[in-house]
């Protein structure tokens, strides 16, 4: 018996050391400022680590964050420093969720290295079972096109009807849904596109790619009538505030329908569409049904069906989004005229009176 116990013992040393003594390479994340890790997700649970530990990050220039949540998801608050491993993505990374660029903040270089250690087994297994969630990427598990692109008009608030539409990216095939998503532009008539993802390079690679098959947003791109601004995450940053006040300016230059669209046509979409909606006197409850069919869509979660997660959803993501837009905490956001406090936002983020009056022409009856 003690002889089985010793061996047990020595597994336990010999596991734990794996945690302690893995190292790995780290590169920048430039998209939505963090740090890509030099090792897969299947890899990387094959160590032994599992969704909802608690992790430990050292950094070779002396850095180091402690009891770090491990999710297959964003399921921290905004702004707190997550490991992710996101279903679709090859490696593991460390981001700020909806925050400022975790690389720039530690001080990162290409050459520097990380080891991640156990720090407590299961702390919140709690939180990611309850906020477990994800996507597929075959058309044939979702019930329409529509669904599927995370495609539709947000007839919301005095905007002017299937006239603003909002989905999934038109080009970037990463989730298999770009082609449909072309599709269902073709058929509304979009005649412009504000690319929230990409930037001209990333167009041009996009474009490229042997699965590239979306002849209408080619079509609109080469007649420059996409323009692209490739936000990153963090939407309190003031680049993201002036890159969206920017790039609706420029949207109400051109005839409509439009499309405002960054990879899911969730999150960066959300935001713009939050912007948008309260820019146009939709009430709370029109801002929330419109940002929370992307989780219906993509996930299934409902208010009726999963009433749990999807409060979660909108007090942890929604709310903040929009309190942000407000940015008056002595204000009750559910009862407000939220029109002010966005043309207020896009003031305050660089947009000029007169193109806002544009904007509002282009989009509002």
């Amino acid at each position: 018996m003690k002889k089985f116990a010793a061996v047990i013992l020595i597994l336990f040393a010999f596991v734990s050391c794996s945690f302690a003594e893995e190292k790995f390479r780290i590169s920048h994340q430039t998209t939505f400022g963090g740090i890509i890790i030099d090792c897969s997700i299947e890899k990387f649970n094959s160590l032994g680590f599992e969704y909802g530990d608690s992790v430990n990050i050292n950094f070779s220039n002396g850095k180091t964050l402690t009891d770090i949540p491990y999710y297959n998801g964003y399921y921290t608050k905004i702004g707190d420093p997550i490991l992710i491993a996101y279903p679709g993505r090859e490696n593991i990374w460390l981001q700020n969720n909806f925050g400022s660029d975790s690389w720039l903040d530690l001080g990162m270089k290409e050459s520097d290295s990380v080891i991640i250690s156990l720090n407590q087994r299961g702390k919140y297994k709690a939180v990611q079972e309850a906020r477990d969630i994800k996507y597929f990427n075959d058309r044939n598990l979702y019930a329409s096109d529509e669904v599927f692109a995370n495609f539709r008009a947000m007839n919301i608030g005095r905007l002017k009807k299937n006239f603003v539409y909002r989905s999934a990216s038109p080009c970037d095939n990463e989730h298999n849904r770009a082609s449909y998503v072309d599709k269902l532009i073709k058929r509304e008539g979009v005649k412009y596109i504000l690319n929230l993802a990409d930037n001209d390079e990333n167009i041009k690679k996009i474009i490229a790619k042997s699965d590239f098959n979306s002849p209408y947003f080619l079509n609109l791109y080469e007649n420059k009538c996409v323009f692209p601004i490739k936000l990153g995450a963090d939407f309190h940053s003031d680049t993201y505030r002036k890159k969206l006040a920017d790039g609706l300016a420029e949207l109400s230059k051109h005839e409509g329908p439009y499309l405002i669209h960054c990879l899911e046509g969730k999150d960066r979409a959300g935001f713009a569409s939050v912007v948008i909606g309260a820019l146009a006197g939709a009430s709370y409850d029109e801002l929330v049904n419109d940002f929370m069919l992307s989780y219906a869509n993509y996930y299934g979660i409902t208010r009726e069906n999963e009433p749990s997660k999807y409060n979660v959803l909108v007090s942890e993501i929604f709310d903040e989004m929009l309190k942000f837009v407000v940015n008056n905490e002595n204000v009750d956001m559910k009862s407000i005229n939220l029109a002010p406090y966005a043309e207020k936002f896009l003031l305050d983020s660089g947009m000029s009176e007169s193109d806002l009056d544009a904007l509002k022409s282009r989009i509002m009856n």
